[in-house]
């Protein structure tokens, strides 16, 4: 029991993290972030990739990997601009960025990234 004890008086707690402190010009940050709101708002909940993609047929010029633009994306959630939702679809979670304005129970389902497994003893079935 003492050990027991002792182990969970060692655990410590997950770290605060420290607020997003942007390096682009406030002029460049807007336009990112208005044409990511425009994106995610225009095609619906989003994963990150689902994003990238979308942002590089606009073709925006501040923004240059897809590395600065998951930290547009922690940025805007933390300023409460977009918020990430998690699609359940059995084992499998899908994270999704989405509009504080959209009902996640009425948005279009994304195109599923991984095929559903099977359960064993089940025959598979043909449409």
């Amino acid at each position: 029991m003492f050990a027991t004890a002792a182990r969970w008086a060692a655990k410590t707690g997950k770290p605060k993290m420290a607020p997003i402190e942007l390096t682009t010009p406030p002029e460049q940050t807007q336009s990112i972030t208005r044409a990511i709101f425009d994106v995610v708002r225009e095609h619906g909940p989003l994963t990150i990739s689902d994003v990238w993609e979308h942002v590089k047929d606009v073709g925006l010029r501040g923004l240059t990997s897809k590395r600065q633009m998951k930290i547009m994306l922690r940025w805007m959630r933390e300023k409460q601009k977009l918020r990430l939702i998690c699609d359940h679809d059995g084992p499998h979670k899908q994270f999704l960025y989405t509009t504080w304005f959209t009902n996640p129970k009425n948005a279009p389902a994304p195109a599923p990234q991984r095929p559903k497994r099977e359960l064993k003893g089940e025959p598979p079935k043909f449409s």
